[in-house]
């Protein structure tokens, strides 16, 4: 498969010293790849370039092919790149409607975007005169993606999904990532549990000390890696 969001040998630094070596990374449409790692591997900082969010001292940015290094967010945003970042990113004094109401820039109605958001997230159209700072931490995060893919990405950037769920949403939340990638987006989900996407991801790549350490399908083999590369690093 051809990939659609591409990092060759990234070089990234956070005030000077530097969290990404040379680091590789591809996404295909259709594909859901899980960045996994432990925590100050530089995973956010990954996806933050992949996003235009933060500069590569070095390496290439490829979308579609097309060199996008340095490219401005707002630009990678209109050529169909959306990060989602830990935290979800909702308005939480605003209504759920309202949050879902802002998205009409993209050009989609409000119907559209509600119809569209309520179908896949049923428990949302319960809650749509709700201040989404009173939903529960599972459908805020389910607000956020509604409003991700309001903007019709075809890259889809997750950082942390799971972070302060119950495994339970987070399995269900993780159906839909699937169902996303299987209506053609590319998928790339940071993680630091990795049992909470390895059942759904394609490909698995682990990040240590701002190095990928090991890649490949998400088969026994790399499950029972996992904990020697997590243990082995100082992070």
């Amino acid at each position: 498969m051809n990939p659609l969001l591409e990092l060759r040998a990234v070089r990234a630094a956070h005030e000077g010293i530097t969290v990404l070596h040379g680091v590789d990374l591809s996404v295909a449409a259709g594909q859901v790849v899980a960045l996994l790692g432990p925590n100050g591997a530089g995973k956010t900082t990954a996806l933050r370039v992949a996003a235009g969010i933060h500069p590569a001292q070095s390496g290439q940015l490829l979308l579609g092919g097309r060199d996008m290094t340095g490219a401005d967010p707002r630009d990678l945003a209109r050529a169909g790149v959306c990060l989602i970042p830990e935290g979800r990113g909702v308005f939480p004094n605003l209504s759920v409607r309202d949050n879902l109401l802002m998205m009409t820039f993209t050009g989609r109605t409000r119907e559209e975007i509600e119809e569209t958001a309520f179908k896949r997230f049923p428990a949302l159209a319960h809650r749509a005169a709700q201040a989404a700072g009173t939903l529960s931490g599972g459908e805020q995060q389910m607000l956020a993606l509604a409003r991700g893919l309001a903007t019709d990405p075809a890259v889809l950037l997750l950082d942390e999904l799971s972070m302060g769920l119950a495994p339970l949403v987070v399995a269900r939340l993780y159906e839909q990532v699937a169902e996303i990638a299987r209506q053609g987006v590319a998928v790339l989900v940071v993680e630091q549990f990795a049992s909470a996407v390895l059942g759904i991801a394609d490909h698995a790549a682990v990040l240590v000390r701002g190095r990928i350490e090991r890649q490949g399908r998400p088969d026994a083999g790399l499950r029972d890696e996992l904990s020697a590369l997590y243990l082995g690093s100082s992070v």
